[in-house]
């Protein structure tokens, strides 16, 4: 079964999950692993996630922001929301949909609200 999701939905780039089978339905990316406000942000995040039910693979890695968005893409889950310094400095975070590569920058509120749909 999983050999027929993965050839019936991938691209270039990797496999692109429906979300009904999804392993997880958010990759949560932080983007400066070790910084006190990416760190405190993505953790908040990642608890409100996980309280609205939503499951959520937690990249905290120390890898290039490149690997990470390449490592994300590739496993394919249907949100990534990205977490950097750059963007909690001005209240926003980036969410984009897998299947279509759209990418918007939300207040965090605003991203969580749009996974939970």
């Amino acid at each position: 079964l999983v050999g027929a999701i993965i050839e019936a939905s991938h691209d270039d780039a990797g496999i692109v999950w429906p979300d009904a089978v999804a392993p997880f339905k958010v990759g949560l990316v932080n983007l400066k692993s070790g910084d006190a406000a990416t760190d405190a942000a993505s953790a908040t995040l990642y608890g409100k996630l996980n309280d609205m039910g939503v499951t959520v693979l937690y990249d905290d890695t120390d890898e290039r922001a490149g690997a990470k968005f390449s490592n994300m893409d590739l496993i394919g889950l249907p949100w990534q929301l990205v977490v950097g310094p750059r963007g909690l400095k001005s209240g926003i975070v980036e969410l984009k949909r897998r299947a279509t590569g759209e990418r918007e920058e939300l207040s965090p509120e605003a991203a969580l609200a749009k996974i939970a749909g």
